[in-house]
């Protein structure tokens, strides 16, 4: 995970859930201008989680990659979406 630092997701597709690949990670909602404040997520011993900011479900899925998701293109592979 090192090489693209924190994982980033976003739900521009308005998904109830989304199937991600680690538990660690960041939420930004959607894309921007549409993003909320950016959430650092941890799912520590639990297989999911939902944000408190837009109500996304982020499940856990061993079968994922870390940039992998279900559905499709939820991955913000962008390194300047911080900025």
């Amino acid at each position: 995970m090192g090489h693209i630092g924190t994982p980033q997701f976003t739900n521009d597709v308005g998904a109830e859930k989304i199937e991600i690949g680690v538990k660690e990670f960041k939420c930004i909602g959607a894309r921007s201008p549409f993003d909320h404040p950016h959430v650092y997520l941890d799912m520590g011993q639990d297989n999911e989680i939902i944000c408190p900011y837009c109500s996304t479900l982020y499940k856990y899925n061993s079968e994922l990659s870390v940039t992998e998701t279900k559905p499709a293109n939820c991955c913000v592979l962008d390194e300047n979406v911080d900025a």
